[in-house]
């Protein structure tokens, strides 16, 4: 029996050695590799949720446990077989950072698969390698505290983003938006106000097994702090009484304010997470024309709203910055492409795919997209910007760019409506002149951006 238990074990751990190996030796992305080897695979939902978790774990830290190794290790780990670096990597993971897993189980494992994966010597140096590290876990060596490379080695992030948080943020500010980072991302509901209200909603999600509370940070919002099976099993899910969004960016509704039959214009709308929020704020009255690049983000968004029962939502495939659009809006919303800093923590991989070159590339779009919506808005009308990312290049500096050249632009205060959402006074004042940065993990939300500007009325441009 015994036996036949390591056996069990180690089919689970051998499959996330597998997935670590795709993912950071061959380029695979995290997301989508999970869910491709889960579906397919003959594990119970424990282990699936074991792999689950050392996956996103080990790839989310794998700065730090390299280190780590590196303490123990004769030649460097980035020298080493690609496989036994991948067995490595998530052994160190279970005993550094799963505690009611024992050493033992993480060991074992790992010298199980190197003998099946390298050979017998491999198995051996696993084998020392890792009990080393379980004897000596909590008198680790890291870089000098609070220094630059601290943080970046002991948080698991790459050096250029701890170093731009320390500018913008400061270093206490900084700390707690790492350790946010590497948090368990937060689950959490709308309620698709068309249908029910969230006292119902959530009787009905207890009644289903799910074990939820109300959202602190907005009237709409619930948050599942466990559940009995898939979220979209679920015949409330299957019912169209909720959508799956954070707080933060639940905020979007609130800040354009939409009313029952409005016009509104909804760029980069992807899914439709936004609009669907737009057109249940509208009561299904009026029209949001949701324009996206990708024809398989229509189709969900399309699949989003049957579900939700909304049917104001014209959604349509187009270029924005070729799109030839006659008409100006009331109501223009800009959700930028950007880096996501902001919410690194739902993607393990993220962290690692993210360059500076790349968000320099960005803001050329961005600040091209924003000047394309600035066109669309009506005379008198509202524009919002926003993005998930915290960095000040891709937010304040694009809105400051943006006014600096389109003088018939300011921003506005954000509507009252946003007073159910918890901000300090430092925020409340940001919000009061027309930007607001949601720094992730302060209201135990995603970190977003929003800028709210509105055009004069001074304009000799037609609104039809």
């Amino acid at each position: 029996m015994q036996n036949q238990n390591l056996s069990h074990i180690t089919d689970a751990r051998e499959m996330a050695v597998n997935l670590v190996y795709n993912i950071m030796e061959n380029g695979a992305y995290a997301n989508l590799s999970l869910e491709n080897a889960l579906r397919s695979s003959e594990l119970s939902s424990g282990d699936k949720n074991l792999v689950t978790e050392i996956v996103n774990g080990s790839i989310r830290m794998i700065k730090h446990l390299d280190w780590v190794l590196n303490l123990f290790l004769r030649k460097s780990i980035a020298e080493m077989n690609p496989w036994a670096r991948s067995i490595l990597r998530i052994a160190a993971y279970q005993i550094l950072f799963m505690e009611r897993i024992p050493d033992y189980a993480g060991v074992s494992s790992a010298v199980a698969i190197a003998r099946k994966k390298v050979n017998p010597t491999m198995a051996g140096v696993c084998n020392a390698v890792l009990r080393n590290i379980s004897r000596n876990k909590d008198k680790l060596s890291y870089p000098p505290l609070n220094s630059l490379a601290h943080l970046s080695v002991f948080y698991s992030q790459p050096e250029w983003l701890v170093k731009l948080w320390l500018e913008r943020y400061g270093a206490d500010q900084t700390e707690k938006i790492l350790a946010y980072m590497n948090q368990k991302p937060l689950l959490t509901l709308r309620v698709n106000t068309l249908r029910t209200n969230r006292e119902d909603l959530c009787r009905k999600l207890q009644g289903e097994g799910v074990v939820i509370k109300p959202g602190p940070s907005h009237p709409d919002s619930i948050r599942v702090e466990s559940m009995p099976a898939s979220i979209n099993a679920l015949n409330s899910y299957q019912a169209g009484l909720f959508y799956i969004q954070n707080e933060a960016a639940m905020l979007a509704a609130d800040i354009i304010n939409p009313q029952a039959g409005e016009q509104i214009l909804d760029l980069c709308s992807g899914v439709g997470g936004k609009a669907t929020h737009f057109a249940e704020k509208m009561k299904n009255q009026g029209r949001v024309k949701a324009v996206e690049l990708y024809p398989h983000k229509i189709s969900l968004l399309h699949n989003n709203c049957q579900r939700l029962g909304i049917n104001i939502i014209d959604a349509e495939q187009y270029d924005i910055l070729t799109m030839d659009e006659k008409k100006l809006w009331p109501k223009v919303f800009l959700d930028a492409p950007c880096s996501g800093l902001g919410v690194l923590n739902r993607r393990a991989d993220a962290r690692w795919r993210k360059n500076p070159q790349e968000i320099e590339a960005l803001t050329q779009l961005q600040s091209a997209l924003l000047t394309k919506a600035g066109k669309m808005t009506a005379p008198g009308g509202i524009l919002v910007y926003s993005t998930c990312t915290v960095n000040p290049v891709e937010n304040e500096n694009i809105i400051t760019s943006f006014l600096d050249h389109n003088p018939e632009f300011s921003l506005a205060p954000f509507p009252d409506l946003l007073s159910s959402f918890p901000l300090d006074e430092e925020d409340r004042e940001m919000a009061d002149r027309g930007w607001l940065t949601i720094i992730p993990g302060k209201y135990e939300s995603d970190g977003m951006f929003y800028a709210h500007l509105r055009r004069s009325t001074e304009s000799n441009e037609r609104s039809e």
